[in-house]
């Protein structure tokens, strides 16, 4: 069976920092794009980042580009590296894994990680 466990998420204050991972098992993701969503309390979830298979290319939100940097260190392991966190960026964080290249599709989901920033 496929997990997809995030870890790193907690409360911070603004302007502070957070990384979170992600650890796949069950299977190899060597294929598959992964990537970070989150869902703000009231609000849809929505796309953060991703990166390609071996890391070969990463994408963000508008809303996080240039403070929020995602790596991948072998096939099933992701992170996020969060730097000057806002008071928007509360929300719980998912991980994400999927064959199809943009995440348009997402076949795995994580249990997800509170990340909560104080203002």
């Amino acid at each position: 069976q496929v997990h997809l466990v995030e870890s790193g998420g907690g409360l911070v204050q603004a302007g502070g920092s957070l990384r979170l991972s992600c650890a796949a098992s069950g299977r190899t993701f060597t294929w598959h794009t992964m990537g970070w969503f989150r869902q703000a309390p009231g609000k849809e979830r929505e796309f953060v980042a991703r990166v390609t298979p071996r890391g070969a290319s990463t994408y963000y939100a508008d809303s996080v580009k240039g403070r929020f940097t995602i790596s991948r260190d072998n096939a099933n392991t992701v992170y996020l590296q969060m730097n000057s966190l806002k008071a928007e960026d509360t929300a719980v964080y998912y991980c994400a894994a999927d064959l199809n290249y943009q995440l348009e599709t997402v076949d795995y989901w994580g249990q997800g990680t509170q990340v909560t920033v104080s203002s």
